[in-house]
């Protein structure tokens, strides 16, 4: 990856379920570096673009190039994926496989790689976010909270052999919803943590305050399929446009309706 390419970039981006468009020719670019929140009501299309980012659907319409890649087919069907890391709402651990086995499981790709190997670089991933002496125990051995560490702990995996040129992308699904303001606290700290390893580009939905705020540096607003405001997280606070007033103040008057939300 050349240092001017954009870690992400978008032209025309949609993507159609049926005749209800959910994106709607979406166009943005995020630097090699940049921590960017898409911020919207639920179901305005959020979570649709990180599953794209991360070539687990394809857009219907437009152009996605990650690292200055055009991506054209889905992650699966790749022989040299770019390296986006998917951080998901739960945890998505397989309930059959150790934590170990979690962590490292796109390791064992890499023939290269010895067992001793991978056993230390998933224990000082692990270590990383908090958690010793769990590499053994399966997923549900742990609480919901160690969990959610796991998944992050699976983020920090790097294989240098594999993506030598490139800084990781970094999406974050919704990773504070439905906790109480402590354990997002600790949340929003392990995202930085985990941003700052890795020395990656991310990209974070969210609608809870706290995340958007300690967690980016520019903020979307995504709402009916388009991007209706752009600009730093310092201009997000302040801003008066009436889709952010909106927003941050949980207004009932103004241009998100209920009846489409």
């Amino acid at each position: 990856m050349k240092k001017s390419e954009p870690a992400v970039e978008t032209k025309n981006l949609s993507i159609s379920w049926g005749n209800v468009n959910v994106l709607n020719q979406l166009n943005f670019k995020l630097n090699d570096g940049e921590k960017l929140a898409i911020v919207g009501p639920s179901g305005s299309g959020k979570s649709t673009i990180l599953k794209i980012l991360a070539g687990l659907i394809l857009p219907t319409n437009g152009e996605l190039r990650i690292f200055g890649e055009k991506q054209t087919y889905l992650r699966l069907d790749q022989n040299n994926p770019p390296d986006v890391r998917l951080v998901f709402q739960n945890p998505a651990l397989l309930g059959s496989l150790t934590i170990e086995e979690n962590v490292g499981f796109l390791l064992k790709k890499n023939k290269k790689l010895s067992k001793k190997l991978i056993h230390k670089m998933v224990r000082d991933c692990l270590a990383e976010v908090g958690l010793f002496n769990v590499e053994n125990k399966l997923p549900n051995e742990l609480s919901g909270g160690m969990q959610k560490r796991v998944s992050f702990a699976r983020a920090l995996i790097t294989d240098q052999s594999l993506h030598a040129e490139t800084r990781p992308l970094l999406l974050f699904d919704e990773p504070t919803a439905g906790l109480d303001p402590i354990a997002s606290s600790r949340i929003e700290d392990l995202i930085n943590k985990t941003n700052d390893k890795v020395k990656g580009s991310s990209i974070v939905v969210s609608h809870v305050l706290s995340t958007i705020e300690r967690t980016s540096d520019k903020v979307l607003m995504l709402y009916g399929g388009k991007f209706r405001w752009a600009g730093s997280i310092n201009e997000f606070k302040e801003s008066n446009d009436p889709y952010v007033f909106q927003f941050r103040h949980g207004k009932l008057d103004g241009p998100m309706q209920p009846k489409d939300i």
